[in-house]
């Protein structure tokens, strides 16, 4: 059993968790476009890693943070956003696996990180699960921080309902 859990957008996040026990955590793949160098999504990289780690498995589910439109953001980063969002359902699509959304609040607050500053999520993970503290180790992985978060808040919500065997 296999479950993915997304911190979405260009500076996001994948945690694959295999029978609830992290196996890996990489940042979200990106892949320059156009002529003002913009980052995107490399779908195809994603493609790979839900490939790769799905191959031998029957079940496999998708967590994704439910993310909106946020005040202050400009329309072009936010529509870039919601394209990042739509390739990852796109590619969650294509593989038939079925794709779960939880919003921020939901999965801050099983944490008691409502209201914490941004890097509260590192720490969080560091004492969850020790060993991956070296994967997290920079400030720029709170977002690597926030996928495990995800996927735990899955994992803890759900296991009893029938997904995990």
């Amino acid at each position: 059993m296999i479950v993915f859990s997304i911190d979405p957008g260009v500076s996001g996040a994948i945690c694959v968790f295999k029978n609830k026990e992290i196996i890996e955590i990489v940042d979200v793949p990106t892949m320059i476009e156009g002529k003002k160098n913009k980052r995107q999504i490399n779908s195809a990289q994603v493609s790979h890693i839900f490939r790769s780690f799905s191959e031998k498995e029957t079940k496999c589910y998708v967590i994704v943070e439910q993310v909106s439109a946020m005040p202050g953001q400009g329309v072009t980063s936010m529509f870039n956003f919601g394209q990042s969002f739509g390739v990852i359902k796109g590619i969650c699509a294509a593989f038939n696996f079925p794709i779960y959304f939880v919003r921020p609040t939901k999965w801050k607050k099983h944490f008691n990180l409502i209201g914490s500053v941004k890097d509260a999520s590192r720490t969080k993970v560091t004492e969850l699960y020790p060993s991956f503290a070296s994967k997290i180790a920079k400030k720029k992985d709170s977002n690597k921080a926030d996928a495990i978060l995800i996927g735990k808040y899955f994992i803890d919500h759900f296991s009893n309902d029938g997904f995990y065997g």
